[in-house]
Formats: structure tokens, sequence, C-alpha cells
């Protein structure tokens, strides 16, 4: 039996958008800090980009954009992490990862395990060709692949429980 699902792509100029992006913002700050109560929890979990992969599927581009670029700046502002040198990197997957979790949203019209794998590899080999380029350092730049796995797994089947269980929202 299939689950009817609300995905919404909300515009600039309604309330909601801006609501649902500090509400993503505030989970993309303190998942964070849970996650860095473990040791290399950051790097392994991936907690940054948790919320910002529900924000755009369930709610379009723009409140996953705003999600993406707001979550590792105020991280930075308050906690110093992520770290200066790795904010771009940062900045650029979030950004990848609101465009393919909306795009996939918009043209499969439905929550499924298939789309949620193919955002989050999308995201991540387009991102780590955007961090290989910036770092020069090819080793650095797949860290999320060879640190990142049990974030990655979080974020698909995780993401694919919260946004079932939001679904009718």
């Amino acid at each position: 039996m299939e689950t009817s699902t609300k995905l919404y792509s909300l515009s600039f100029d309604n309330v909601k958008t801006y609501f649902f992006a500090l509400l993503f913002v505030a989970g993309n700050v303190a998942l964070p800090q849970l996650c860095h109560l473990v040791p290399a929890g950051g790097p392994t979990l991936l907690p940054i980009y948790f919320f910002t992969l529900i924000a755009a599927y369930k709610y379009g581009f723009r409140v996953g954009l705003l999600t993406a670029i707001l979550s590792p700046v105020i991280n930075h502002l308050l906690f110093a992490m992520p770290a200066a040198t790795v904010l771009p990197a940062i900045l650029i997957k979030s950004g990848l990862l609101a465009g393919a979790a909306a795009l996939a949203a918009r043209y499969i019209k439905k929550i499924s395990l298939p789309a949620l794998l193919g955002v989050i590899l999308t995201y991540q080999v387009a991102g780590t060709a955007f961090e290989w380029a910036l770092c020069g350092d090819f080793f650095l730049a797949v860290q999320d692949f060879r640190m990142g796995i049990p974030g990655m797994l979080i974020q698909w089947f995780g993401g694919y429980a919260l946004l079932k269980a939001i679904a009718k929202i």
C-alpha cells in the first residue's frame, strides 16, 4: 500500500519557506553537536547534511538551499565547526544536496529508497570532484567515502524514515 505523500516547492515570497528553513537549520545545528560527542562523529556521521536532505526533498529547492547555506555558516560562527578551511567544500556539497534532493522529489513525486540513494551519491560524487579541485588533494577529497559511509547510510535510511513519517504534513 502506497502512502499519500505531500511534496512542496515553496517560493521565497512565502513565509513558510523561512519558517521551515529555520526549523531545519536548527536541526542541522543541534544534530552535529550531538554527533561531535562521538570521536570523529562529524566526518563519520556527516550530520550537517541530514536536515538539508529532508528540507529540500520535502519542501523544495528554496527551503533546501537556505538550509544548505545557513547551517554550515551558523555552525561555523557558533562553534568554529566546520573549520574555515573546509567550509567552502561543505557549502558546495550542501548546495548540491539541496539541488539533487529537490530535483529528485520534483520528478519522482514520491519518497523512495532508490531516489534517496541517487541523491546521496550525486551530491557526494559531484561534491568530491569540487572538493578535490578546491584542495588539490584526492585523498582528502574522498574523506566522506573513506570515513562517512555510516553517515551516508543514516541519510539514506534515516532520511527515508523521517520523510515517510512526515509524508502527510
